[in-house]
Protein backbone atom coordinates (compact mmCIF):
# COMPACT_ATOMS: atom_id res chain seq x y z
CA UNK A 1 0.00 0.00 0.00
CA UNK A 2 3.40 2.36 0.25
CA UNK A 3 3.60 5.33 -2.18
CA UNK A 4 7.36 3.59 -3.36
CA UNK A 5 8.41 7.25 -4.70
CA UNK A 6 7.38 8.54 -1.33
CA UNK A 7 10.59 10.23 0.63
CA UNK A 8 10.84 9.33 4.10
CA UNK A 9 10.37 11.41 6.88
CA UNK A 10 12.50 11.83 10.16
CA UNK A 11 9.09 12.19 12.33
CA UNK A 12 5.21 12.88 12.13
CA UNK A 13 4.02 15.46 15.00
CA UNK A 14 0.36 15.52 15.72
CA UNK A 15 -1.60 17.60 17.71
CA UNK A 16 -5.17 16.26 17.99
CA UNK A 17 -7.67 19.09 19.71
CA UNK A 18 -10.09 18.46 22.44
CA UNK A 19 -14.02 18.24 22.14
CA UNK A 20 -17.54 19.38 23.39
CA UNK A 21 -20.04 16.92 22.93
CA UNK A 22 -23.21 19.32 23.34
CA UNK A 23 -26.07 17.23 22.98
CA UNK A 24 -27.71 14.07 20.53
CA UNK A 25 -30.32 14.69 18.59
CA UNK A 26 -32.75 11.47 17.87
CA UNK A 27 -32.28 9.34 20.47
CA UNK A 28 -35.53 7.69 19.68
CA UNK A 29 -34.54 6.63 16.16
CA UNK A 30 -37.99 6.77 14.49
CA UNK A 31 -37.08 7.56 11.48
CA UNK A 32 -34.22 5.01 10.88
CA UNK A 33 -31.59 6.64 12.31
CA UNK A 34 -30.37 6.81 15.72
CA UNK A 35 -28.24 9.46 17.96
CA UNK A 36 -27.08 12.38 16.03
CA UNK A 37 -24.86 15.32 17.68
CA UNK A 38 -23.50 18.07 18.07
CA UNK A 39 -19.62 19.32 18.85
CA UNK A 40 -17.42 21.80 19.19
CA UNK A 41 -13.62 21.64 19.07
CA UNK A 42 -11.96 23.61 21.45
CA UNK A 43 -8.06 24.57 21.84
CA UNK A 44 -7.45 22.93 25.12
CA UNK A 45 -6.51 20.70 26.29
CA UNK A 46 -5.31 18.37 23.48
CA UNK A 47 -3.42 15.52 22.55
CA UNK A 48 -0.08 15.82 21.65
CA UNK A 49 2.55 12.99 20.21
CA UNK A 50 5.47 12.02 17.91
CA UNK A 51 6.17 9.07 15.89
CA UNK A 52 9.19 8.27 13.38
CA UNK A 53 10.82 4.74 12.70
CA UNK A 54 13.44 3.41 14.90
CA UNK A 55 15.55 0.85 15.49
CA UNK A 56 13.62 -0.61 18.76
CA UNK A 57 10.24 0.03 18.95
CA UNK A 58 8.87 2.29 22.18
CA UNK A 59 5.88 4.10 23.44
CA UNK A 60 6.53 6.89 26.22
CA UNK A 61 4.31 9.56 27.93
CA UNK A 62 0.76 9.20 29.13
CA UNK A 63 -2.24 6.28 27.57
CA UNK A 64 1.18 4.56 26.06
CA UNK A 65 -0.82 1.33 26.49
CA UNK A 66 -3.44 2.28 24.23
CA UNK A 67 -1.34 3.99 21.82
CA UNK A 68 0.55 1.15 21.57
CA UNK A 69 -3.03 -1.03 20.63
CA UNK A 70 -3.76 1.83 17.98
CA UNK A 71 -0.34 1.42 16.47
CA UNK A 72 -0.29 -2.28 16.23
CA UNK A 73 -3.78 -2.02 14.77
CA UNK A 74 -2.81 0.71 12.40
CA UNK A 75 0.75 -1.42 10.95
CA UNK A 76 -1.73 -4.81 10.66
CA UNK A 77 -4.36 -3.10 8.45
CA UNK A 78 -1.92 -1.13 6.27
CA UNK A 79 0.70 -3.94 6.28
CA UNK A 80 4.14 -1.91 7.66
CA UNK A 81 6.61 -3.72 9.45
CA UNK A 82 9.34 -3.02 11.62
CA UNK A 83 9.65 -0.98 14.63
CA UNK A 84 8.12 2.48 15.72
CA UNK A 85 9.31 5.26 18.42
CA UNK A 86 6.21 7.22 20.08
CA UNK A 87 6.58 10.03 22.44
CA UNK A 88 3.45 11.11 23.88
CA UNK A 89 3.98 14.69 24.98
CA UNK A 90 0.69 15.43 26.56
CA UNK A 91 -2.72 13.67 26.28
CA UNK A 92 -6.55 14.74 26.52
CA UNK A 93 -7.74 13.01 30.15
CA UNK A 94 -9.58 10.15 29.57
CA UNK A 95 -13.38 9.60 30.34
CA UNK A 96 -14.16 13.44 31.18
CA UNK A 97 -16.78 14.25 28.27
CA UNK A 98 -13.74 15.60 26.03
CA UNK A 99 -12.95 13.40 23.41
CA UNK A 100 -9.70 11.57 24.72
CA UNK A 101 -10.30 8.10 22.91
CA UNK A 102 -11.51 8.99 19.44
CA UNK A 103 -8.41 11.65 19.53
CA UNK A 104 -5.96 9.58 20.75
CA UNK A 105 -6.90 7.07 18.28
CA UNK A 106 -7.31 8.96 14.79
CA UNK A 107 -3.66 11.13 16.31
CA UNK A 108 -2.17 7.49 16.23
CA UNK A 109 -3.61 6.50 12.76
CA UNK A 110 -2.91 9.91 11.28
CA UNK A 111 0.52 9.90 12.15
CA UNK A 112 1.22 6.59 11.20
CA UNK A 113 -0.45 7.27 7.97
CA UNK A 114 1.84 10.62 7.04
CA UNK A 115 5.03 8.67 8.17
CA UNK A 116 4.64 6.11 5.56
CA UNK A 117 3.33 8.56 2.77
CA UNK A 118 -0.60 7.26 2.78
CA UNK A 119 -3.77 8.98 2.94
CA UNK A 120 -5.62 10.04 5.39
CA UNK A 121 -8.70 8.18 5.70
CA UNK A 122 -9.74 9.42 9.65
CA UNK A 123 -13.57 8.12 9.35
CA UNK A 124 -11.94 4.55 7.54
CA UNK A 125 -9.72 4.47 11.28
CA UNK A 126 -12.24 5.46 13.72
CA UNK A 127 -14.43 2.06 12.59
CA UNK A 128 -10.96 -0.05 12.53
CA UNK A 129 -10.02 1.78 15.64
CA UNK A 130 -13.32 0.94 17.23
CA UNK A 131 -14.12 4.99 17.75
CA UNK A 132 -17.35 6.77 16.95
CA UNK A 133 -19.84 4.09 17.73
CA UNK A 134 -22.52 6.52 18.63
CA UNK A 135 -21.53 10.32 18.02
CA UNK A 136 -19.78 11.39 14.69
CA UNK A 137 -18.40 14.70 15.68
CA UNK A 138 -15.25 13.79 17.11
CA UNK A 139 -14.14 12.18 13.74
CA UNK A 140 -15.64 15.16 11.63
CA UNK A 141 -13.88 18.08 14.30
CA UNK A 142 -10.20 16.31 13.73
CA UNK A 143 -10.60 16.74 10.62
CA UNK A 144 -11.81 20.17 10.46
CA UNK A 145 -12.53 21.97 13.83
CA UNK A 146 -15.41 24.40 14.26
CA UNK A 147 -18.84 23.30 15.43
CA UNK A 148 -20.24 20.33 13.23
CA UNK A 149 -23.21 18.05 13.04
CA UNK A 150 -23.47 14.58 12.60
CA UNK A 151 -26.44 12.84 10.98
CA UNK A 152 -26.62 9.45 13.19
CA UNK A 153 -26.31 5.83 12.68
CA UNK A 154 -28.44 4.27 9.99
CA UNK A 155 -28.29 0.68 8.65
CA UNK A 156 -25.02 1.20 7.66
CA UNK A 157 -21.55 0.15 9.88
CA UNK A 158 -19.53 3.50 9.39
CA UNK A 159 -19.46 6.39 11.26
CA UNK A 160 -22.26 9.39 11.33
CA UNK A 161 -21.87 11.82 8.70
CA UNK A 162 -21.01 15.02 9.17
CA UNK A 163 -24.11 16.82 7.71
CA UNK A 164 -22.84 20.67 8.64
CA UNK A 165 -19.92 22.56 9.85
CA UNK A 166 -20.09 26.39 10.96
CA UNK A 167 -16.99 28.35 11.64
CA UNK A 168 -17.28 29.11 15.90
CA UNK A 169 -17.01 32.67 16.71
CA UNK A 170 -13.31 33.94 16.86
CA UNK A 171 -13.88 36.46 19.66
CA UNK A 172 -16.24 34.19 21.60
CA UNK A 173 -14.53 31.90 24.97
CA UNK A 174 -15.44 28.81 26.18
CA UNK A 175 -15.44 28.41 29.81
CA UNK A 176 -14.62 24.72 30.68
CA UNK A 177 -14.96 23.19 34.32
CA UNK A 178 -13.85 19.50 35.44
CA UNK A 179 -13.72 17.77 38.86
CA UNK A 180 -10.42 15.21 38.63
CA UNK A 181 -12.21 13.40 40.87
CA UNK A 182 -14.49 11.82 38.64
CA UNK A 183 -15.17 10.25 35.69
CA UNK A 184 -17.85 10.24 33.04
CA UNK A 185 -19.29 6.42 31.82
CA UNK A 186 -17.63 4.58 29.72
CA UNK A 187 -16.99 1.31 28.08
CA UNK A 188 -18.94 -1.59 28.94
CA UNK A 189 -20.78 1.32 31.60
CA UNK A 190 -21.49 3.05 29.17
CA UNK A 191 -23.09 0.81 26.85
CA UNK A 192 -25.13 -0.84 29.86
CA UNK A 193 -26.50 2.43 30.74
CA UNK A 194 -28.07 3.35 27.20
CA UNK A 195 -29.77 -0.25 27.71
CA UNK A 196 -31.41 0.82 31.17
CA UNK A 197 -32.70 4.25 29.81
CA UNK A 198 -36.30 5.10 29.47
CA UNK A 199 -37.60 5.11 25.53
CA UNK A 200 -36.70 8.68 24.60
CA UNK A 201 -40.25 10.39 23.11
CA UNK A 202 -40.24 11.11 19.33
CA UNK A 203 -42.01 14.24 20.68
CA UNK A 204 -38.54 15.23 22.50
CA UNK A 205 -36.56 14.34 19.44
CA UNK A 206 -38.60 16.35 17.23
CA UNK A 207 -37.59 19.38 19.46
CA UNK A 208 -34.13 18.65 20.30
CA UNK A 209 -33.88 18.54 16.15
CA UNK A 210 -35.93 21.74 15.54
CA UNK A 211 -34.26 23.48 18.39
CA UNK A 212 -30.64 23.15 16.94
CA UNK A 213 -31.42 23.59 13.05
CA UNK A 214 -34.14 26.69 13.74
CA UNK A 215 -32.67 28.10 16.28
CA UNK A 216 -28.88 26.94 17.64
CA UNK A 217 -27.19 26.91 14.19
CA UNK A 218 -28.76 30.37 12.80
CA UNK A 219 -27.88 31.98 15.96
CA UNK A 220 -24.08 30.41 15.74
CA UNK A 221 -24.18 31.94 12.41
CA UNK A 222 -25.24 35.41 12.89
CA UNK A 223 -23.06 35.34 15.83
CA UNK A 224 -26.35 35.76 18.39
CA UNK A 225 -24.70 34.28 21.66
CA UNK A 226 -27.54 34.63 23.92
CA UNK A 227 -29.65 32.33 21.10
CA UNK A 228 -26.96 30.24 20.72
CA UNK A 229 -26.82 30.03 24.26
CA UNK A 230 -30.62 29.57 24.80
CA UNK A 231 -30.99 26.59 22.09
CA UNK A 232 -27.32 24.98 23.76
CA UNK A 233 -29.44 25.36 26.99
CA UNK A 234 -32.42 24.17 26.10
CA UNK A 235 -31.15 21.42 24.80
CA UNK A 236 -28.52 20.46 28.06
CA UNK A 237 -32.09 20.36 30.39
CA UNK A 238 -34.14 18.23 28.09
CA UNK A 239 -31.20 15.49 27.51
CA UNK A 240 -29.91 16.48 31.42
CA UNK A 241 -33.25 14.88 32.54
CA UNK A 242 -33.42 11.88 30.40
CA UNK A 243 -29.94 10.91 31.64
CA UNK A 244 -29.99 11.60 35.15
CA UNK A 245 -30.88 8.42 36.28
CA UNK A 246 -27.42 7.04 35.28
CA UNK A 247 -25.76 10.22 36.77
CA UNK A 248 -26.97 9.59 40.82
CA UNK A 249 -30.56 11.63 39.59
CA UNK A 250 -28.64 14.89 38.52
CA UNK A 251 -28.03 16.24 35.09
CA UNK A 252 -24.62 16.68 36.35
CA UNK A 253 -22.11 13.72 37.23
CA UNK A 254 -20.22 15.82 39.04
CA UNK A 255 -22.44 18.16 41.72
CA UNK A 256 -19.23 20.54 42.23
CA UNK A 257 -18.97 21.11 38.44
CA UNK A 258 -22.96 21.84 38.44
CA UNK A 259 -22.80 24.28 41.20
CA UNK A 260 -20.04 25.97 39.85
CA UNK A 261 -22.03 25.93 36.84
CA UNK A 262 -25.27 27.32 38.05
CA UNK A 263 -23.39 30.08 39.21
CA UNK A 264 -21.81 30.95 36.09
CA UNK A 265 -25.10 30.94 34.46
CA UNK A 266 -26.19 33.01 37.09
CA UNK A 267 -23.70 35.74 36.64
CA UNK A 268 -24.27 35.90 32.96
CA UNK A 269 -22.63 33.08 31.16
CA UNK A 270 -24.57 31.22 28.51
CA UNK A 271 -25.19 27.86 26.90
CA UNK A 272 -24.09 25.66 30.09
CA UNK A 273 -24.39 22.11 30.28
CA UNK A 274 -22.40 19.08 30.73
CA UNK A 275 -20.24 17.54 27.75
CA UNK A 276 -21.42 13.86 27.35
CA UNK A 277 -21.29 12.26 30.37
CA UNK A 278 -19.31 14.20 32.44
CA UNK A 279 -17.88 15.58 34.58
CA UNK A 280 -16.34 18.12 32.29
CA UNK A 281 -19.09 21.11 32.35
CA UNK A 282 -18.95 24.16 29.73
CA UNK A 283 -20.42 27.50 29.52
CA UNK A 284 -19.43 29.94 26.42
CA UNK A 285 -18.88 33.82 27.03
CA UNK A 286 -19.14 36.93 24.45
CA UNK A 287 -15.22 37.99 24.79
CA UNK A 288 -12.22 36.81 26.02
CA UNK A 289 -12.36 39.88 29.00
CA UNK A 290 -15.79 38.30 30.15
CA UNK A 291 -14.55 35.07 30.18
CA UNK A 292 -11.63 36.29 32.72
CA UNK A 293 -13.94 37.94 34.45
CA UNK A 294 -16.52 34.87 35.51
CA UNK A 295 -13.50 32.40 35.61
CA UNK A 296 -12.19 34.79 38.59
CA UNK A 297 -15.48 34.56 40.24
CA UNK A 298 -15.92 30.78 39.48
CA UNK A 299 -12.58 30.26 41.14
CA UNK A 300 -13.22 32.34 44.05
CA UNK A 301 -16.51 31.04 45.00
CA UNK A 302 -16.76 27.39 43.51
CA UNK A 303 -12.73 27.28 42.45
CA UNK A 304 -11.93 24.38 44.70
CA UNK A 305 -10.59 21.15 43.55
CA UNK A 306 -12.12 22.20 40.33
CA UNK A 307 -9.91 22.86 36.84
CA UNK A 308 -11.21 25.89 35.46
CA UNK A 309 -9.52 27.36 32.39
CA UNK A 310 -11.12 29.71 29.49
CA UNK A 311 -10.11 28.32 25.58
CA UNK A 312 -11.16 29.30 22.66
CA UNK A 313 -13.31 26.91 19.89
CA UNK A 314 -10.56 26.06 17.33
CA UNK A 315 -11.55 26.46 13.86
CA UNK A 316 -9.12 24.43 12.09
CA UNK A 317 -8.75 20.09 12.83
CA UNK A 318 -5.64 17.97 14.10
CA UNK A 319 -2.30 19.55 12.89
CA UNK A 320 -0.39 17.11 11.41
CA UNK A 321 3.44 17.90 10.71
CA UNK A 322 5.89 15.77 9.15
CA UNK A 323 9.46 16.53 8.97
CA UNK A 324 10.89 15.49 5.20
CA UNK A 325 14.16 15.16 4.70
CA UNK A 326 15.78 15.11 0.94
CA UNK A 327 18.23 12.29 1.50
CA UNK A 328 17.02 9.44 3.19
CA UNK A 329 20.45 8.12 3.54
CA UNK A 330 20.51 11.21 6.09
CA UNK A 331 18.09 9.51 8.43
CA UNK A 332 18.06 10.35 11.60
CA UNK A 333 15.24 7.99 12.40
CA UNK A 334 16.12 5.96 15.40
CA UNK A 335 18.63 7.96 17.31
Amino acid sequence: MKDESFTPTTSVSVVAPARLHLGFLDLNGGLGRRFGSIGLAISSPRTTLTIRIGRQGEIVGPESARVGGHLEAMQQWLGLGGPHRVRIEEAIPSHVGLGSGTQLALAVAAGVRALHGLPLDSAGDAVRLRRGARSGVGVGLFDSGGLVVDGGHGSGHGTAPIICRIPFPEHWRVLIVRDPTRQGLHGSNEAEAFTKLPPFPAQSADFLCRLVLMKGLPALAECDLPSFGAAVRDMQLLLGDHFAPMQGGRRFTSPEVGACLDALGRAGAHGVGQSSWGPTGFAFTSSAAEADRLAGLARQSHGKGLDIRVCTGLNRGADITARVIADASHSTAGR
